[in-house]
This record gives structure tokens, sequence and C-alpha cells, in this order.
């Protein structure tokens, strides 16, 4: 038995699997940057099941693990798709489909969108060197994403005793995002939350953000 074979077997698995202990999902392949779970972006039904890392069910999960394990056929997936439960509304986005290996996916709940200051107008003096919120250019709107909260957060700017300090943010976006983000870059989720992007890495589970949230 070749591993083509054997991949659609294990693939054909998931999704009996998936009937018996899953849920009605809706799957969107996003197509456009702005609002990925509109329901042109849809392309089918299936039913699909999220376990913890190692596909025990032995504990619950806790606070900030983002991965788990996707029981579905995989063969009508791909990376970066998404997954929406019709009944509770619980998203998960695609982030891997190794050959032979169980498929990794992201619990994404925050909804996000992404812009960029404007940048200077002209050459030397301009009128205000900061950013407007007005004049930001929006890269993408509604994309469901993970948010966790990292250590390390620093000290807050004005250096007084009580200044708060700074929140730092670690942020998983499908590799579907195709744009090229950058540092300054600004993100906002579905809470009201303002972070502005301080590093990034695409790899070929998706997009890996270091973001630090801002007071204003």
């Amino acid at each position: 038995m070749d591993a083509a074979i054997l991949q659609d077997r294990l693939n054909r698995a998931g999704g009996r699997s998936a009937a018996v202990i899953g849920a009605p999902h809706d799957l969107f392949r996003p197509a456009a940057l702005l609002n990925p779970l509109e329901p042109s972006g849809r392309i089918l039904r299936l039913n699909a099941a999220f376990l913890p890392m190692g596909g025990r069910i032995t504990r619950a999960v806790g606070f900030g693990e983002a991965l788990w394990q996707g029981v579905f056929d995989a063969a009508y997936t791909k990376p970066g798709d998404l997954l929406r439960d019709r009944d509770t509304q619980t998203i998960y986005f695609v982030a891997a489909q190794q050959k032979l290996l169980p498929v990794l996916c992201v619990r994404a709940p925050r909804l996000v969108g992404i812009t960029r200051p404007a940048a200077a107008t002209a050459a030397g003096l301009n009128v205000y060197g900061g950013t407007v919120t007005a004049t930001d250019t929006t890269l993408a709107t509604g994309w469901p994403a993970s948010i966790l909260t990292q250590g390390g957060q620093g000290t807050g700017l004005s250096g007084i005793a009580a200044d708060l300090s700074l929140g730092a943010w670690q942020v998983l976006l499908p590799v579907s995002l195709n744009i090229n983000l950058r540092g300054g870059d600004r993100l906002t989720d579905d809470l009201g939350r303002i972070g502005v992007i301080a590093s990034t890495e695409l790899t070929e589970l998706g997009w890996r953000i270091q973001a630090r949230q801002a007071s204003t």
C-alpha cells in the first residue's frame, strides 16, 4: 500500500469518526481579504470534531491552548480553510495537513481587522508626524484569529509609578490571509482592543504575530 492510498483511507476514517462524534460545520475557503466568513465564501458543509493535541480526552482543555486536532474528512480541506460550527458558531482554521499525520487546527475565537497607518505625504517636513486612524488603509477585516496574552510585557511609556504596563499578544492567523504584514500595522479585534504589530512570521502553518496592546 503506497502513501497516497493510506492517506485516502485516513481521510475516510476521519470522516466516519466525525459523522459519529462531530457536529455540522460550514467550510469557508477565503478568496478575498474582507470578511472571509461571508456566505459567498462557503464551499460546503461537513461534520467535524476537535480534540486536544494528542487526541486524548482525559482532561478538559485549559487556558492558553490554541492548537487542536481536527477530526473530519481532510480530502475536502486544505491549510487556510475556516470551519465554523453551525450551532455554537465556534471557529477553527486549518493550520496543517501533513501526510499521514492528524490535522492541525487553531481555535480562533476572535475576529480581527488590520489597518496600515498612512505614510508621510511629502518629502521633508510634514504637517503631522504621527498616525491618524481616519487616514489608515484597511488591509483586512473579519478574520478569525487566536489572540493569547504573553509574559514579558515591559513597562509603560511615561515612566511614572502609576503607569500601566503594555500588554503583549501572540496572534495566530491562517495562511490564507494573503497580504504582506509588517511592523507598525494596527490590529483591532471584535472586543474593541487595538494592538500594534511588532513583528511577523509567515510559516506553512500560518501567520505568527507579536503585537503590543495600545492604550488608545
